[in-house]
């Protein structure tokens, strides 16, 4: 935490530390680097960026992540951090190999004997190298890669966990947990945003990333997904020389999609190439549920053969039956206008209730709606109306589950990799044809049958739990009853209500008392009705006639 002090001063952010309850680790000269002016022309965002480079290579991660949370993060801040590279010194060779021959026993031969030394990519987790490998009966029964197996060498990537950075990780996420929990109960803002449940889900994340049989698993569900998909390749996994520590992978090898002058010198279409790379991200998230959550270019190869090769699968998410429901809500509601609904809808989605103070968050949503009012899905741009919700949401402090932010990441990194290769591409093109889908398959049988038996499940558990219900009830109810507390203007509002309630009841009990004082009087003596005093009459019929129209009014207008 000093180390954390330090670092945070000396970019000029010291204001923080108040926030963070790390004022009594202020060093000595605190005051004055407290109030230090920052270099001239470094703005806000730019020295948070340094401080999280200074601080290693989690922070360095967390602030990536937090760059693609449009939800919580101004746009000046998320262009900033999605500028933060890992800048991690490679681990030696002989480590490496000691880890590999630690990990797979007498299987490393199979990979040592043919490791490249030099690492392909170095990052905070781990370290990649290249080297050939004889597939083994496991691989060849797999199938996942065709020509992968057959008793010739493929080439291999290697994937090795740094040693001692499971422990570094964990202290560091320790750390975080504790300075997220006094920000938000220093900060409002903090609290907002829900800062310490946006560390809990960043150490998931991160967490899940040290075990590459996770990833592995993934590779091979995506492997699945496509497995009759001519023009996407998945790589095989070798199991046998796989483990937590160590994940290896047939290499892919072909051209970046981002490498544009390549692309042009292979005969490449951009535009198909766009076209071709979105629509197997689309595919993930509407059709499979699962998704590559990190589609940047250099994830991406246009192989010799013309088919697209995928890589790094430690970050996928997930769209859940509730979440996919939630979507088609919201879609159907901006197609048809439904201000309420969509806000119902987005509301929901955030895991807020619904019920009130989303007034204005409604309104907000009735304008962003009518601008497209008239126009088909198809022609909607929908990263700007991403980028209007993103905004929306920061200003009334809702923040989206895991899974759906990592969709709205993923839906403007795909926009972007396609307009950076077709400028002329538009998301919302492929989009459309997708949605649709999604909205008809949620109205389709089996859709409502499986609506129908969760339904059905849901009534048997109530119907199983009623009986443990009603005896809480009643221990509750033999203890003293509930206990109900109320907030100074929430109970201003409730006797107001009750006044207006009890002027009700009270002209109500006398419209009844003259209705029947008159209705007494005339029956007694019907024959001689007309001869009682007009002013009497007059004031009878009339007071009723007063006391029910007041009675219709409130009842009309109450609130």
């Amino acid at each position: 935490m000093r180390e954390i002090v330090e670092t945070l001063t000396r970019h000029g952010l010291g204001f923080a530390l108040g926030t963070l309850g790390l004022d009594r680790l202020r060093p000595a000269d605190g005051v004055r680097a407290q109030h230090r002016r920052p270099p001239r022309g470094v703005s806000l965002p730019v020295r948070v960026r340094l401080a999280l480079e200074d601080l290693g290579a989690v922070y360095i991660k967390f602030g990536q992540i937090v760059s693609t949370r449009a939800d919580v993060l101004p746009p000046e801040y998320a262009t900033e951090l999605a500028k933060l590279q890992d800048a991690s010194p490679p681990i030696a060779a002989a480590e490496v190999r000691a880890v590999i021959a630690e990990e797979l026993g007498t299987a490393a031969e199979r990979l040592l004997a043919s490791l490249d030394d030099t690492p392909l990519a170095t990052g905070s987790i781990g370290q990649a190298h290249c080297g050939r490998i004889e597939p083994g009966p496991e691989d060849a029964a797999s199938g996942l890669a065709a020509g992968a197996a057959g008793g010739r060498r493929v080439d291999v990537v290697v994937k090795v966990r740094r040693p001692g950075v499971v422990a570094q990780i964990n202290d560091d996420l320790e750390i975080m947990a504790e300075l997220a929990k006094r920000a938000e109960r220093a900060s409002t803002r903090a609290a907002g945003v829900h800062l310490a449940a946006l560390v809990d889900e960043f150490s998931q994340t991160l967490r899940a990333e040290l075990d590459y049989l996770q990833e592995a698993r993934n590779v091979e569900r995506f492997a699945v997904n496509f497995a009759g998909d001519v023009r996407v390749h998945i790589p095989q996994v070798f199991w046998d020389t796989t483990t937590s520590r160590v994940l290896t992978l047939e290499r892919i090898r072909g051209i970046k999609v981002n490498d544009a002058a390549a692309l042009r010198e292979a005969g490449t279409d951009a535009g198909e190439l766009a076209r071709r790379a979105c629509n197997v991200l689309l595919k993930m998230v509407f059709e499979d549920g699962f998704f590559h959550a990190d589609p940047h270019p250099g994830n991406f190869f246009v192989e010799a053969d013309g088919r697209l090769g995928i890589i790094d699968f430690g970050m996928v998410g997930h769209i859940s039956d509730s979440t996919r429901d939630q979507l088609v809500r919201m879609l159907a509601a901006v197609v048809d206008q439904d201000a309420a609904g969509l806000t119902t809808a987005l509301v929901r989605m955030c895991g807020a209730q619904a019920s009130g103070g989303f007034g204005g968050l409604q309104t907000d949503l009735g304008r962003l709606v009518e601008r497209y009012a008239g126009r088909p899905l198809a022609e909607i741009p929908i990263v700007a109306v991403l980028a209007e919700l993103a905004a929306l949401l920061r200003e009334y402090r809702l923040r989206l589950p895991r899974e759906t932010a990592l969709l709205l990441k993923m839906l403007v990194m795909a926009d972007g990799l396609g307009k950076q290769l077709d400028p002329g591409f538009e998301l919302t093109t492929q989009l459309g044809p997708f949605s649709q889908q999604l909205i008809i398959r949620s109205m389709s049988p089996e859709a409502l049958a499986r609506r129908l038996k969760k339904l059905g499940r849901e009534a048997l558990r109530f119907g199983t739990d009623a009986p443990e219900i009603m005896r809480r009830v009643v221990d509750v109810l033999e203890r003293g009853g509930i206990d109900i507390h109320f907030r100074a203007e929430e109970l201003d509002r409730l006797m107001d209500k009750a006044e207006k309630t009890g002027n009700r009841i009270v002209a109500g009990l006398i419209t009844a008392a003259l209705i029947n004082a008159v209705g007494e009087l005339v029956s007694a003596q019907p024959d001689r009705w007309r001869n009682w005093p007009k002013t009497l009459f007059t004031a009878g019929i009339g007071g009723v006639g007063a006391l029910g129209a007041y009675l219709a009014l409130t009842s009309r207008h109450r609130k």
